[in-house]
């Protein structure tokens, strides 16, 4: 992915979708063509502070599967190494996790696949059809892409964080619904 491409989903990332999930409008941010996505609560391995990493993610045998698409290089995965049990921001509400990475097994592939098919139009970004690729072309496209296993251990605390600004999102949700029948 180029480089001005990883800055714009950055952008995005920390100043939208990230916040949409964190008002507890999640549900309404996913879907086939933005993609199926989730918020992940990491705890910074030098810091120790919370930090939130938006991925795709597809839902396999009752546990959760992502990708790290930044391969090793990224901050998140580098932090669920040394913390590996978090809170993760579904689009329906939190689940605690423990995480298992990288993750190998006999259905890498077809969750490979299912996840990338799950990411929408950034599923394309990898450089090749995650419908339409083999399965030799994906094994050798995805050797380093970390395969990472969430397996749910609880009920997470939710969209609403400890801060609460989620009244925000629910009072500028009843407000367009009131103009709008006020209006309509």
């Amino acid at each position: 992915m180029p480089k001005w491409m990883r800055k714009f989903f950055k952008f995005l990332n920390r100043f939208f979708m990230v916040p949409m999930f964190r008002l507890g409008l999640g549900g309404v941010m996913t879907n086939p063509f933005s993609g199926y996505i989730m918020v992940m609560k990491t705890i910074g391995r030098k810091s120790g502070k919370t930090r939130f990493a938006p991925v795709n993610y597809a839902i396999w045998n009752g546990k959760i599967y992502c990708l790290s698409g930044g391969r090793t290089q990224s901050d998140w995965y580098k932090n669920l190494l040394v913390h590996p049990c978090i809170e993760v921001i579904m689009p329906a509400g939190g689940v605690f996790v423990e995480v298992q990475a990288p993750y190998t097994c006999e259905d890498r592939l077809l969750i490979i696949r299912q996840i990338l098919k799950n990411a929408g139009f950034a599923g394309f970004f990898e450089g090749y059809n995650p419908w339409k690729i083999t399965d030799q072309e994906l094994a050798e496209k995805t050797t380093d892409l970390p395969l990472i296993e969430l397996n749910p251990t609880g009920i997470g605390a939710g969209a609403c964080d400890p801060h609460g600004w989620a009244w925000i999102g629910w009072l500028a949700t009843a407000v367009l619904l009131f103009l709008f029948i006020i209006f309509a």
